[in-house]
């Protein structure tokens, strides 16, 4: 029992729940970023560069392997269909996009919390106290008053 406790209180600490959602978060994140890559970014790129999609871009190690019908292999998804041999260049183009985008994005987001705190501990401190209050009658008095001008006590 003793170790399921352990355990319990291991889970529920700040740092490991922090973890996890950052890792749904970052997860979900990735998604998004292929999706960008995949269906905004890289349709105009293949369309300007003459139509080509970049994620069917292969080059096939089987040259001799052709379609169940005969004919030429002319797409990743027939050469995988076929059990050809590739290398699928274009696929790991839209990979190395993925990873560009969100080490951009991460990096703007820590340099972002860096320059905050930097700001945060270079704040000047707060001004000192000019006034405080009088335990008996609750006025507010100036600091270096040794009575209070209200009710007439003497405050420390």
């Amino acid at each position: 029992m003793g170790m399921l406790k352990e355990f319990k209180e291991f889970a529920m600490r700040g740092n490991v729940v922090d973890l996890a959602v950052g890792v749904i978060i970052g997860a979900a994140f990735g998604k998004i970023v292929t999706s960008i890559v995949n269906d905004i970014l890289m349709p105009p790129i293949g369309k300007a560069m003459g139509g080509v999609n970049f994620a069917d871009l292969f080059i096939n190690l089987d040259p001799g392997k052709t379609l169940p019908g005969g004919g030429p292999i002319t797409s990743l998804k027939q050469a995988k269909d076929a059990g050809a041999a590739v290398i699928a260049y274009g696929q790991f183009i839209n990979t190395i996009l993925d990873f560009i985008i969100v080490a951009a994005c991460i990096f703007a987001v820590v340099k972002g919390m860096n320059t905050l705190k930097r700001r945060l501990e270079s704040a000047p401190p707060p001004p000192a106290p000019t006034t405080k209050e009088c335990p008996d009658c609750l006025s507010t008095i100036p600091i270096k008053a040794k009575r209070c001008s209200h009710c007439g006590q003497p405050v420390s």
